[in-house]
């Protein structure tokens, strides 16, 4: 088992080579491994993994398909917190993608959200071959209220995160530099965001190779 002493740290590449080493890995195959309701059933594989969380309808099984080149490999919705358990897909032999139920809006229970919100919560504080999270936010809206907690979580626990927006190609082009810099600036207050911001578009390919590129440092 990979204990926080053997993350790796983020490799050194030029942004060329970071491209085609992330084009290279996410070229590889892809499935899905397992999902887990509870913490005793996450998989002990030790290779470094890297999560997408999120609120609800964020668009996380959306942006993992594109990541891979799958138009199936996690199942979407248009309907809120359809994800409700913790997913594992192995890339590569190399690296867990992690698929996290969203947080926020979903037809279901109150105690069965609060079931996913802690089972979630423990997997990011206590998961030792957590590299990166990916935190997921809709670009139409910028960072919302719901966010904070998880955020406020990571910060504490010292778990690094990238903020990434989706759906940019829904974003009007006049508002993309407002939700940019308030989005930058509050992720300034926030010790363990990562210092910089993708948009992406699951839709039309948008940033796809840039975060490809941003997780291919994370593994190597």
């Amino acid at each position: 088992m990979m204990s926080a002493a053997d993350v790796p740290s983020e490799v050194a590449w030029s942004e060329t080579e970071a491209l085609e080493q992330g084009r290279l890995l996410f070229a590889s195959p892809c499935e899905f491994v397992m999902g887990a309701k509870e913490l005793h059933q996450l998989p002990g594989t030790g290779l470094p993994e890297v999560a997408f969380a999120g609120r609800s309808n964020v668009g996380k099984s959306s942006l993992i398909n594109a990541l891979t080149n799958r138009k199936a490999l996690a199942r979407t919705s248009s309907e809120p917190g359809r994800t409700r358990q913790i997913n594992f897909f192995l890339l590569g032999e190399r690296v867990m993608l992690v698929d996290l139920p969203g947080y926020g809006y979903a037809k279901a229970s109150k105690a069965e959200a609060q079931d996913w919100n802690e089972l979630v919560d423990s997997y990011l504080i206590g998961r030792p071959t957590l590299v990166r999270t990916i935190l997921l936010i809709d670009s139409r809206h910028g960072l919302k209220p719901a966010d904070d907690p998880v955020m406020d979580l990571l910060d504490t626990a010292a778990v690094s995160y990238q903020a990434v927006m989706t759906k940019s190609d829904k974003l009007k082009p006049s508002s993309c530099s407002t939700i940019r810099s308030s989005t930058l600036a509050t992720l300034e207050t926030h010790a363990a965001a990562h210092p910089s911001l993708l948009f992406t578009s699951a839709a039309r390919g948008n940033g796809i190779p840039d975060l490809r590129a941003a997780i291919a440092t994370l593994v190597d």
